[in-house]
């Protein structure tokens, strides 16, 4: 009997541990992309095009290893990434604190359309055209001027008033209009 009482508490004790586990590394839902870094030299040409300077708020939305954001922070942008991954947050945690960028930088691990950024002056993405597309009417609902870059990706019929070519890469960058566009889709 003391065997058997032992092996149900190990089970538990077990059960347990695997629950907390999965609880630390807890994904809200599977991320939409394959995380691919962007080149530093791109980072710094996106921000470059968006002019980022102090008093920016800038929001990388599917902030990765989290460069971009660290990368704000150093021109006086206060910077938040946000992605739905939580390996990608620690990772981003860890290249912060490795610069020294700790407390001066922010990662939201949250889905990045359910996530609030509305103060934003500057968003920065990675992210697939379909993505992009899907983003563009929560994008159009903030502040005009919000200036908005794009790494690859375009935004379909949204036609960017900037595009930089470079080392294989193309840079796309657009300003929040007064006025939503009235697109084909």
């Amino acid at each position: 009997m003391q065997s058997v009482q032992k092996s149900v508490f190990l089970l538990l004790i077990l059960a347990l541990s695997c629950t907390f586990l999965f609880a630390q590394q807890k994904t809200l839902r599977e991320p939409d992309v394959v995380f691919v870094p962007t080149p530093q030299e791109v980072v710094d040409q996106m921000l470059k095009v968006a002019n980022v300077h102090p008093g920016d708020v800038l929001y990388d939305l599917g902030c990765g290893d989290g460069r971009t954001v660290i990368s704000a922070a150093k021109l006086g942008a206060r910077a938040t990434g946000i992605d739905i991954n939580p390996v990608r947050i620690k990772e981003s945690q860890e290249n912060a604190a490795k610069q020294g960028m700790t407390g001066k930088v922010t990662f939201r691990l949250e889905d990045l359309f359910e996530a609030d950024f509305k103060d934003a002056t500057v968003i920065t993405l990675y992210l697939l055209p379909s993505l992009n597309v899907k983003l563009r009417p929560t994008l159009w609902k903030l502040k005009p001027g919000t200036r908005i870059v794009s790494h690859d990706f375009d935004m379909d019929d949204w036609k960017p008033e900037k595009t930089i070519e470079m080392s294989g890469h193309t840079v796309y960058f657009w300003t929040v209009p007064a006025k939503p566009p009235v697109l084909s889709n």
